[in-house]
C-alpha cells in the first residue's frame, strides 16, 4: 500500500460496520490507507466488507460482538492496546430505531435496549479507547446522529431522546478532552441516507431519492482529514 494515502499507518475502528454508514466509512477510511476494524453483531455480513476492502487493496480486522455486551468492549480494547498501541480514528455510528410509537406506548425494555446501544455502548467505547486515542498523535471521534436528537418529532421519541443524549456525551467529552489537543470530537448528522435503518422509518420511501452511504462516509473522510475544530455538530451534505 502507498505510504502516500493520507491515512497510512493509522488504525480505525468502526461500529456498525456491516452496512450503511458503517460499512461505506470503514471502506473510505481502508481505501485511504486506514487498518480498519470493523465491529457489528453479524459476522458474515463483516466478512462480506472485509472482502471489499481488501479486494480494493485495503486492511481490514473483523471483530463480531455486541456492543451492549460492556465485557466484550474491554476485551476488544485490550486485544487493540496489545496489538496496535494507539488510535487514531473512532466511529460511533451502532444504533437500532426501535419502535416509532407515540411516548406513552413506548414499550420499556425497547426502549433500554435502544438506550443501550445507542448511548451505553458509546460511552462503554469513549471509556475504553481514550487511553488509546491519547496516544495517537491526532485522533478523531466521529459520532453518527440524527436530526430527531436536536428537533423533537411525534413518535419518535425513543430513538430521538436516545440521540439527544448522545449528542450530549459527545459534546462534553470534547468540552472534558480539549486541553489534550490530541483528540477531535465530530458530531455529524448524515441527513436522509439510503440505510436499512432509513428504510424502517420510510418503508414507503424510494430509496433511490435520498442520497447513498458513501456520501456520508466522504463527508465523514473529509473531517478526518481537514482542521475542522473539535465539538461541532455538522450535517452532511445531500449530495
Amino acid at each position: 500500500m502507498s505510504d502516500s494515502k493520507p491515512l497510512a499507518g493509522k488504525l480505525a475502528l468502526v461500529t456498525g460496520a456491516s452496512r450503511g454508514i458503517g460499512a461505506a466509512t470503514a471502506e473510505t477510511l481502508a481505501r485511504e490507507g486506514a487498518h480498519v476494524i470493523l465491529v457489528a453483531r453479524t459476522g458474515k455480513a463483516l466478512e462480506e466488507v472485509e472482502e471489499r476492502i481488501h479486494a480494493a487493496g485495503g486492511s481490514a480486522t473483523i471483530a463480531p460482538l455486541d456492543l451492549t455486551d460492556g465485557e466484550s468492549i474491554g476485551k476488544l480494547g485490550a486485544a487493540v492496546a496489545e496489538r496496535w498501541g494507539a488510535l487514531d480514528v473512532l466511529v460511533l455510528n451502532a444504533a437500532m430505531l426501535g419502535s416509532l410509537t407515540p411516548v406513552e406506548h413506548i414499550d420499556p425494555k425497547e426502549y433500554a435496549r435502544v438506550l443501550t446501544l445507542n448511548v451505553g455502548s458509546s460511552q462503554a467505547l469513549i471509556a475504553t479507547f481514550d487511553r488509546l486515542l491519547r496516544k495517537s498523535e491526532r485522533a478523531d471521534v466521529i459520532g453518527i446522529t440524527s436530526s430527531v436528537g436536536q428537533k423533537p418529532r411525534a413518535f419518535w421519541g425513543a430513538y430521538g431522546s436516545s440521540k439527544a443524549a448522545f449528542d450530549n456525551l459527545l459534546g462534553v467529552y470534547a468540552d472534558e478532552i480539549e486541553h489534550t489537543g490530541r483528540v477531535r470530537i465530530h458530531i455529524v448528522d448524515p441527513g436522509a441516507t439510503r440505510t436499512r435503518m432509513r428504510q424502517l422509518a420510510f418503508p414507503g420511501e424510494e430509496p433511490e431519492s435520498v442520497k447513498p452511504p458513501e456520501v456520508v462516509a466522504e463527508f465523514v473522510l473529509q473531517r478526518v482529514l481537514s482542521d475542522a475544530p473539535s465539538g461541532e455538530l455538522v450535517r452532511a451534505p445531500d449530495a
